[in-house]
């Protein structure tokens, strides 16, 4: 007989749960996004050519700010664009290199994928992903001319 503790510890050992990291280099700002079970985090940095070259470390300063690892995160959205063709080219090989080191899955997004909603916001982007049926580990960027 397994004790009733004994079980849920079991049970919370063998569950994996599931944190998403939005990533916005497009615009103006840096945007960075962490969607949890219980909460949503976000923070905004300028957005300079030194912030881009530091990119990888921004994320994991925002993810040890908010108790967490980059092991701790299942799923990537990244803006493809249109927008910045160095924000883009930058963010996207973060990922990327984020997906061939820990094998955390990407999704590639634009707000143009999503114009027939009304008033998108950031922690909308998994769910509109999966609705729209955006292809994971997939890369289209998008750059401004």
């Amino acid at each position: 007989m397994i004790l009733f503790s004994s079980a849920l510890e079991l049970i919370l050992k063998n569950k994996k749960i599931m944190n998403k990291l939005v990533i916005d280099v497009v615009n103006e700002k840096i945007f960075l996004m962490i969607i949890t079970k219980e909460d949503i985090y976000n923070i905004t940095k300028e957005n300079t050519k030194i912030n881009y070259e530091k990119l990888t470390l921004i994320i994991k300063d925002f993810l040890n700010s908010n108790s967490l690892k980059i092991d701790d995160i299942n799923k990537i959205y990244v803006n493809r664009g249109p927008g910045s063709f160095a924000g883009i080219r930058n963010s996207l090989s973060v990922v990327k290199a984020f997906n061939v080191a820990k094998k955390i899955d990407y999704y590639c997004y634009s707000f143009d994928d999503f114009k027939d909603e009304i008033n998108v916001k950031y922690e909308d982007i998994p769910n509109l992903c999966d609705k729209f049926k955006i292809k994971k580990n997939l890369i289209k960027p998008v750059y401004l001319s």
